[in-house]
């Protein structure tokens, strides 16, 4: 019996337990079990509590490991091979002593040897030895070098991190992991697996990477291990001569031992070399062991001089010669052909591309396979079939010498511009079928991109890829391809556009410094294309994206540098004609007759960058200039409308809705933040759409949570969390939300989420997380778990230290913690200051909340002052129904009148605030105790004897 078992978890939490232990991502069990993400996180967070381990890594660990293995270790990822494994008992137990005593291992030796089998054989004996798993990625289908880390992430189940690579993220994922990962076929990317490798060894101290190549790798830490051929040494007894006759009985009958002497000479005559070996076995029915001897014979003969190596290379390459001699001139033509697929095809993809009918096809490919030049398998769509890498490149080499590629791989380009334009996302499926489809894809696109005369079908092709990938969440290979559709464009026109999409997927990665360099870019080519519009609106959202996203740069622009870019866009938008050439231009200093949208472009920049809307870190320490702000942000949001382009508008009602956040107006801010989104929720998705939206459900979650609109502050949450582009990191803002209602379980669930994004992401110091982490850390607080409570506030100290933590955000959550717990004096002191003496850390959507908190920590220390305190409070935070509760709780609480303090209990249970209603409870005592204690646990919280009568 398992511990799993012990713990009496569900048939569905059983599910996903396996599928934990089998390392796939949130969103891969949702879609695997056709469930939401949030329900997958909330089986998640109840397994964690069931079996009393504090994160997935561990989690996983206690999976049922498939096949008896100990549940205490990570299942091995690796494929299932679908012959048996012969003998290399000695290369075995060598390999195996290698990967025990160094880091990196890499399996060398000609085509056909034998490698990847035996790396999969060593791999799984090993998986044992490897409490983190281990991991099978096959890199045959990668064709460009920059796909490496994609690959590898592919194979971990990982998806992509926002501000950063996939690379970065493969290195986080495995920096303390003590798990193997075999790398296959690593020959032809050898210029991206090298830094790749290197950089990943590196940061990664526990790993292990056994890779095969027919080349060493020339990384650090390297160990090579050349690949011998099947022994030859017993005779009729040996490894080759085992191979060939299993495999001679799984295509015919078994073979007489007596013949085992002639097997082993035709072993011989093929140097060991296993793939030959097993063509030749393929034979075996149809010509027996005298036609394959007398076939072998002549081309055998023609082997002579060289090395070792290369006659072991050039033997797979006579059998290869052999096997294709022996075929029609039609299943050579179909085989040559189909070697420009990079994955697995059917029999409809084969004949489009080989140019034959789909009955001939499917008749060639059975006999292809029944001589062992292709593999098939069965696949959810019907039968595929695939050739082994060495094949493949015979076939290729075959292509090349038959005067055919040109026309094959434009009939694969057809083919692939074909699937591509027909993968429609919005079937459930697509998902699947896109990733049947990527890598020939990638392929038709990298032959195509090389082709002159293919130019506007490589264009056509990178641009839709680029579209796929992004609603695959692919969004690094997603920004690559728009950026490669821009390379290839007829002209500069085309190539603005897509750079300017290329910047918007660089803004849903939160990487600033590319949506910066690319909308810079795309301000050139407009430029080329005689577009000075075009240009003054790159110009100046880039000036307003350093402002407006200063957090996600490695390199913040500084504010002279915007300056600048503002100052051209102004020039740009009035045709070069000169502006004023010094001091801040007046507000309507964008000259009249300018195009609107270059117009409404620059009024938004001059918010951002002159006066400082977004409160980025360029801009002044104190922005006193708040009525000028709101005057500027008004302009951009006017100018913007007049524009017809609601993610114009978007922006500058952002710039607006944080203008009015300086001004302390919490009420207009989540009016304008509610704005945006009803802009945006109409509006088919797009890079740039998906960026704008998810930032307006940020904002409108935190703006209403502010107001104390707590139930549509949940529902904005609820849409956030559920996005896609959000599946595998969540966001910071709907925890903040539960936390302060009272939501114990989606806080516990979405804090799996987060911790588990954040450590693989490398466990950044990223000070926008601050808000969520200290709201997680609050709730095991008010839950008396104290241990979780000190882990999450050290990942709170290593993630901000700054003045928004001491007296904004942090402030309120450790208050209201203080005040659960009865220390109403220490409270006070975490909130000390006036909320006018620390405003711009407070005026966010933590000024209602500190106000109202602070006045009830003055009035339950006794302050002689307390009733002015109270009153101030009131006129505060009036039209915010939490806060007007809490202050009003206070005054009850001031004057003694129970019925009063009762009353708010109501207030909160209809602000959709449960916790301060249980709070309430407790405090008025006597019969309400019981049900505020009642109501405590229902929530799963820890209550506190803290009755005022």
């Amino acid at each position: 019996m398992t511990e799993a078992a012990d713990a009496e978890i569900s048939p569905r939490e059983a599910e996903v337990l396996g599928l934990v232990g089998d390392h796939l991502s949130n969103a891969e069990i949702a879609a695997r079990l056709c469930i939401s993400i949030r329900t997958v996180e909330s089986h998640v967070s109840s397994l964690l509590r069931k079996l009393e381990v504090p994160d997935r890594r561990a989690l996983a660990r206690r999976a049922p490991v498939r096949g008896g293995a100990s549940p205490d270790r990570a299942a091995a990822v690796l494929p299932a091979p679908l012959t048996s494994f012969i003998g290399r008992a000695r290369e075995r137990s060598e390999l195996a002593a290698l990967l025990k005593e160094h880091r990196q291992v890499t399996a060398v030796g000609p085509g056909g040897v034998g490698k990847t089998r035996l790396a999969l054989a060593v791999a799984a004996d090993a998986a044992g030895a490897y409490p983190d798993g281990v991991w099978f990625a096959d890199l045959v289908p990668v064709t460009d070098p920059g796909m490496i880390a994609a690959a590898v992430a592919g194979a971990l189940g990982l998806g992509e991190q926002p501000g950063r690579d996939l690379a970065e993220s493969v290195a986080a994922a495995l920096a303390d992991r003590d798990a193997l990962v075999v790398l296959d076929n690593c020959e032809h990317v050898l210029d991206g697996v090298a830094p790749f490798l290197e950089r990943l060894l590196a940061t990664c101290p526990r790993l292990t990477v056994l890779a095969t190549s027919r080349a060493r790798l020339m990384v650090p830490f390297e160990r090579v291990y050349p690949v011998p051929p099947l022994s030859l040494d017993a005779g009729g007894d040996s490894d080759a001569v085992a191979l060939f006759m299993e495999r001679a009985a799984a295509v015919g009958r078994p073979l007489d031992a007596a013949l085992r002497g002639q097997i082993a000479a035709v072993c011989a005559r093929l140097d060991g070399m296993a793939l030959a070996i097993e063509l030749a076995a393929a034979r075996c029915p149809t010509l027996g062991l005298d036609g394959i001897t007398a076939a072998l014979s002549h081309p055998l003969r023609m082997l002579t001089g060289g090395s070792r190596a290369d006659e072991r290379h050039r033997s797979v390459r006579a059998a290869l010669d052999w096997s294709h001699a022996l075929l029609e001139p039609a299943d050579r033509a179909l085989l040559r052909r189909v070697s420009v697929f990079a994955a697995p095809f059917t029999v409809a993809a084969a004949a489009e591309v080989a140019g034959v009918e789909d009955g001939l096809a499917a008749d060639g490919l059975a006999r292809l396979a029944e001589q062992s030049l292709l593999v098939v398998a069965a696949a959810p769509d019907g039968t595929e079939y695939r050739a082994l890498e060495t094949i493949r490149q015979y076939a290729a080499e075959r292509l090349a010498e038959a005067g055919e590629p040109d026309e094959v791989r434009s009939r694969h380009l057809r083919w692939c511009l074909a699937r591509a334009a027909g993968l429609e996302v919005a079937r459930p499926d697509w998902r699947a079928r896109f990733d049947q489809v990527a890598d020939d894809l990638r392929a038709a696109l990298a032959w195509a991109a090389e082709q002159p005369e293919r130019r506007a079908d490589a264009f056509g092709l990178a641009r839709r890829l680029a579209e796929l990938a992004f609603t695959r969440n692919l969004t690094g290979e997603s920004q690559r391809r728009f950026e490669q559709a821009a390379a290839l464009a007829a002209g500069p026109a085309e190539s603005a556009a897509m750079l300017r999409q290329a910047a918007a997927v660089a803004g849903c990665r939160a990487a600033g410094d590319d949506m910066y360099r690319l909308r810079l870019a795309a301000a050139s080519a407009a430029r080329d294309a005689g577009d000075a519009a075009g240009a003054a609106v790159d110009l100046a959202t880039a000036a307003t994206m350093a402002f407006r996203y200063w957090a996600t740069f490695v390199r913040i622009p500084p504010r002279d540098e915007a300056l600048a870019l503002l100052t051209d866009a102004r020039k740009a938008a009035a045709g070069d004609r000169t502006t004023q050439a010094s001091g801040h231009p007046a507000i309507q200093a964008t000259p009249a007759g300018c195009d609107a949208a270059a117009s409404a472009a620059v009024a938004l920049a001059e918010a951002a960058v002159v006066a400082d809307a977004f409160g980025a870190v360029q801009g002044p320490a104190d922005n006193v200039a708040v009525p000028e702000t709101i005057a500027r942000a008004e302009r951009a949001v006017e100018l913007a409308a007049r524009t017809g382009d609601p993610l114009a508008e978007s922006a500058a009602l952002d710039a607006l809705t944080c203008a009015h956040i300086w001004a302390g107006d919490t009420f207009a801010a989540a009016a304008r933040s509610r704005r945006r989104v009803t802009l945006l929720s109409s509006l088919p998705p797009s890079p740039a759409v998906t960026h704008e939206l998810i930032d307006a459900l940020g904002m409108v979650t935190e703006a209403t949570l502010g107001a104390g609109d707590m139930p549509d502050a949940c529902r904005w949450a609820r849409q956030l969390d559920g996005h896609p582009s959000l599946a595998e990191v969540g966001h910071r803002a709907p925890l903040m939300v539960d936390a302060l209602a009272g939501n114990v379980e989606e806080v516990l669930a979405g804090s799996v989420r987060l911790l588990d994004a954040w450590r693989r992401a490398g466990s950044p110091a990223r000070a926008h997380l601050g808000p969520a982490v200290a709201a997680v850390a609050m709730v095991h607080g008010l839950r008396d778990d104290h241990d979780a409570q000190r882990g999450w506030r050290e990942i709170l100290d290593r993630l901000d230290v700054s003045a928004e933590r001491a007296h904004g955000y942090a402030a309120v959550f450790d208050g209201m913690l203080l005040l659960h717990r009865g220390q109403a004096r220490d409270a006070l002191e975490r909130m000390a200051p006036e909320a006018s003496e620390v405003w711009k850390w407070v005026s966010w959507i933590w000024h209602h909340w500190y106000v109202a908190l602070r006045a009830e920590a003055v009035v339950l220390t006794g302050d002689p002052d307390a009733r002015r305190h109270v009153a101030e409070a009131r006129a505060a935070v009036a039209g915010n129904p939490v806060a007007e509760a809490l202050v009003a709780r206070a005054a009850a609480v001031l004057d003694g009148d129970r019925d009063a303090l009762l009353a708010t209990a109501d207030a909160f249970d209809a602000a959709g605030c449960p916790y301060q209603s249980a709070r309430t409870l407790l405090l008025a005592g006597g019969e309400h105790a019981g049900r505020g204690t009642a109501a405590f646990a229902a929530l799963g919280l820890a209550p506190k004897a803290v009755s005022l009568w």
